[in-house]
């Protein structure tokens, strides 16, 4: 299978939306991206790319904070709503349409960069792929904040394994019906090994729904 068959949980987020009930769930951001700021701050940063960006809720509380921001995904109802909001809020965001493993963006565009919930969405080559993406279009010391699957979420190895440790739920009504990745400690580190962890901790997002959630510095 090819990337573009592996990673395609955005037809689902496509659909969810646009509906009111599922976008109320996405709109805060998160306090793991709100205290990247002082971060930012503290070592002149400015630049900054939401990927996956969804109905934009990071990039749009970044901008806010005074910070130059573009987010891109491959779901044009999220960037439709994200666009909007961030209008209402006048606010300036750039908002492009796109893939997470294969970023429209030179070499160290950015001083930072969000991918939240993202890069599970394929198989260890889609990660792989977006990990070495992220090293590209960021400087050197540049900070990733993100997270991935762990295997101690309740969904590994539920549904059929179509890649390693990676699942499809085929009677699904929510995205796993799209492919998810799960990985360990170990795994994760080897698909960043062009960072330096900085913090790295496995949190029960929701009841079950373990994720690990870290910041990273490039190398």
């Amino acid at each position: 299978m090819t990337s573009e068959d592996l990673a395609t949980a955005h037809r689902s987020w496509d659909a969810n939306w646009t509906r009111p009930e599922e976008r109320t769930r996405w709109l805060q951001p998160d306090p793991m991206v709100q205290k990247l700021v002082p971060m930012l701050l503290g070592r002149g940063f400015s630049r900054v790319v939401d990927v996956g960006c969804g109905l934009g809720r990071h990039a749009q509380y970044l901008a806010g904070q005074g910070f130059s921001c573009v987010g891109i995904d491959a779901s044009e109802s999220g960037l439709e709503f994200a666009r909007s909001q961030a209008a209402a809020a006048g606010v300036s965001v750039e908002y492009r349409q796109g893939s997470f493993y294969a970023l429209p963006f030179a070499d160290r565009s950015f001083d930072a960069l969000i991918a939240w919930n993202v890069i599970y969405h394929g198989n260890r080559e889609v990660a792989q792929r977006a990990a070495d993406e992220f090293t590209r279009v960021l400087v050197p010391r540049g900070l990733y904040i993100g997270t991935m699957l762990s295997k101690r979420n309740a969904g590994f190895g539920i549904g059929r394994e179509v890649s390693q440790d990676t699942f499809v739920v085929d009677d699904a009504t929510n995205d796993h019906i799209h492919p998810h990745l799960y990985v360990n400690s170990r795994d994760l580190l080897q698909l960043h090994s062009g960072f330096e962890v900085l913090t790295l901790e496995d949190v029960e997002q929701a009841p079950g729904h373990h994720h690990w959630q870290y910041t990273f510095e490039r190398l």
